[in-house]
């Protein structure tokens, strides 16, 4: 090609990618659509994949952007953003959208903060979670859209009472010194949810994902758990009774991380509600019951907060521009917050990882752990922590580490297998004894999830 022809075929490539960022509402097949030129647009990092369909057939899709498209690399954690869940909240819908080409752009433009965030990064963006609910509000139409009307999905089922109630175990469980992480399902959860909700926690399942937000509208603050509360006793959703998490301290970092790059969610005047810092737990907000962001705290190795995004849950076309504005900041600092903390390797002695090692922070009484290749996330606030990894078969490893406020610390483990030893033999009476009396009954140690099920 022509020297002289290489800026202008630049200047067209970065004219085509403005061209796309286009600030209208998307219908499904438009949202395809929209998601399909962004991977042909950079094609060397991204993917696009379902987890499922909704009641009505249409796919999950989800766009994932990697320097590896479709490989999980140690130690490179999993982060996504879900938009959508109830059909009628639409913002977070086009906003994953707009960050979807806003990314793709920039990395084409050789960006250093996101090519960066690309490459470190294994981002997965699921734009919409309701695609049936969304077309029943997109056919009212902002103006005359019901604060109902779409909001379920298509078998008329709010999606976010719809995920498995972990918190009643855990607090259960929590009294007779039990599991304090993926905690097990209900035997019977498949025949309880949605479609969509099964995908998602089949997807969930499937990706050891580290750092997540929900999008939704309505409100603007940014929520975090726990969202039901403890106190049983009250059945009114609106009741308001604090319940943190034993990570509330991160979460709070987490959630004003969101709320002071945005806008305007910091200033906590917004909708006719005060949160202060533009944030809050969503029990003392109001009591929510098997929702979303608990059940990914309680049954993997995922934090997530909820971020409620604008007042209007279906605000007009012309608006979108300021909103996208407001928040695109905010969701790049976000996806950032999942290089904190500690992460690693937890190998044998012959240097193969371990999976479902479990990885206990002292002080903190929620536990992560490793993925199928051995690596571990653990996000934490800076300061000093005692961190111990134990697996069944293997002697547990405690380490003491410094976390800093910046790149997460490496902390790998080696444990060594445990020593079995068999009892001595006795006899007597010059009679060797039968050796099913000397056995001894063994109980075997819960595992991350096998025997947990």
């Amino acid at each position: 090609m022509a020297r002289w022809l290489r800026p202008l075929v630049g200047a067209l490539l970065l004219l085509e990618g403005a061209a796309a960022l286009s600030f209208l509402h998307h219908r499904y097949e438009e949202l395809v659509q929209a998601l399909f030129r962004v991977q042909s647009q950079c094609p060397y990092v991204t993917r696009i994949y379902s987890i499922g369909r909704s009641v009505e057939g249409r796919h999950l899709y989800v766009l994932e952007f990697s320097d590896s498209p479709g490989v999980h690399e140690r130690l490179e954690p999993e982060f996504k953003y879900v938009g959508n869940m109830h059909g009628n909240e639409v913002l977070g819908r086009e906003l994953l959208l707009q960050l979807s080409e806003f990314l793709c752009e920039e990395y084409r433009r050789g960006n250093e903060r996101i090519t960066r965030l690309i490459h470190d990064t294994r981002i997965h963006i699921m734009p919409s979670m309701n695609p049936d609910g969304y077309e029943v509000a997109a056919k009212q139409g902002p103006d005359s859209n019901g604060y109902l009307t779409g909001r379920n999905n298509a078998n008329g089922v709010d999606l976010n009472r719809n995920f498995p109630d972990l918190n009643t175990l855990m607090y259960y469980s929590r009294e007779i010194s039990g599991p304090n992480h993926h905690i097990p399902l209900p035997d019977n959860w498949k025949s309880q949810v949605e479609p969509e909700t099964l995908a998602v926690i089949q997807w969930i399942s499937s990706y050891n994902f580290v750092l997540s937000a929900n999008l939704h509208g309505g409100a603007v603050v940014a929520n975090y758990p726990y969202d039901k509360s403890q106190d049983q006793r009250f059945r009114s959703h609106r009741r308001t009774v604090n319940t943190p998490t034993p990570d509330d301290k991160l979460f709070q970092k987490l959630a004003k991380t969101y709320s002071y790059a945005h806008s305007w969610m910091h200033r906590g005047w917004n909708c006719g509600d005060y949160f202060a810092d533009g944030i809050t737990n969503g029990a003392s907000w109001y009591s929510l019951s098997k929702g979303m962001q608990d059940f990914n705290y309680l049954y993997t190795n995922c934090f997530e907060i909820t971020l409620e995004l604008s007042c209007n849950k279906f605000p007009p076309e012309e608006d979108l521009e300021r909103q996208w504005m407001a928040n695109r900041e905010a969701l790049v600092t976000f996806i950032e917050e999942v290089h904190q903390g500690i992460k690693g390797l937890v190998s044998d002695e012959n240097n193969n990882g371990i999976a479902g090692a479990v990885i206990s922070v002292q002080g903190i009484s929620h536990d992560v752990t490793s993925g199928d290749m051995g690596d571990y996330f653990r996000l934490l606030l800076p300061g000093t922590y005692t961190v111990t990894a134990s697996a069944e078969g293997y002697q547990p490893q405690t380490v003491t580490t410094t976390v800093g406020p910046a790149a997460p610390s490496l902390v790998h483990f080696q444990l060594k297998q445990e020593v079995v030893r068999k009892p001595p033999e006795r006899k007597a009476s010059g009679t060797r004894m039968n050796n099913k009396a000397l056995q001894k009954k063994v109980v075997p140690r819960a595992t991350r999830r096998g025997t947990q099920r």
